[in-house]
């Protein structure tokens, strides 16, 4: 299945129900995430991680942090999108692979990682919590295109209590529980008209 991209646009909507008994490989899921490992992200430092549940044990535990949810129970599967506040500390590692292909020097190589490094610590914790929020967000919203691409629905979720989210999943301390994407099959009968949505000229200003 492969739509283009008006229509991919136009037929993705945050289902609000899913066919329950619907199981999703993980050879499918990670054929979405081939896609969005592609994701733009500042300074290529890809912040974002994913935690996927598939077990119903678990996925229960997390309708629970999600205040009883009836969507994460039928959902074939339960992401987490994580951001990582700290992912510029990874620098070095990302960078690498340009290095040994060639395509920077030692040189540039550390002055990369060196500037890379500063911006972030300069501007400080509030900030690299927004770079992890932002990027997560971004990832997050080509993996929902991703997956309506190869024929599954998603909602995006904030409904959720991140500690409690954290405990049940054992997401280490310093990452950022930036959204919850439930992934399925949409009971379409179940489906409400799409909300109104603003004229452009009332969100775009041309100068």
């Amino acid at each position: 299945m492969t739509l283009s991209f008006d229509t991919l646009v136009r037929e993705r909507r945050s289902a609000s129900n899913f066919l329950p008994n619907i199981s999703i490989s993980r050879e499918e899921l990670n054929s979405i995430f081939e896609e969005v490992k592609l994701a733009p992200s500042a300074f290529n430092l890809q912040h974002t991680q994913y935690v996927v549940v598939q077990t119903e044990e678990l996925k229960e535990q997390v309708r629970e942090a999600a205040f009883g949810q009836y969507k994460v129970h039928s959902a074939s599967a339960a992401i987490i999108v994580l951001g990582d506040p700290k992912a510029y500390e990874h620098a070095g590692n990302i960078y690498e692979g340009l290095k040994m292909l060639g395509i920077i020097n030692a040189q540039q190589y550390e002055e990369m990682v060196r500037e890379t490094m500063s911006f972030y610590v300069q501007r400080g914790a509030d900030f690299q919590k927004e770079e992890a929020i932002r990027n997560a967000s971004l990832s997050a919203m080509l993996f929902m295109l991703a997956a309506k691409n190869k024929g599954w629905d998603t909602c995006p979720m904030i409904g959720f209590d991140p500690e409690a989210m954290k405990k049940v999943l054992n997401i280490q301390s310093d990452l950022v529980p930036v959204l919850m994407i439930t992934l399925g099959k949409e009971k379409v009968e179940s489906r409400q008209a799409r909300g109104y949505r603003k004229p452009v000229s009332e969100f775009v200003t041309y100068l």
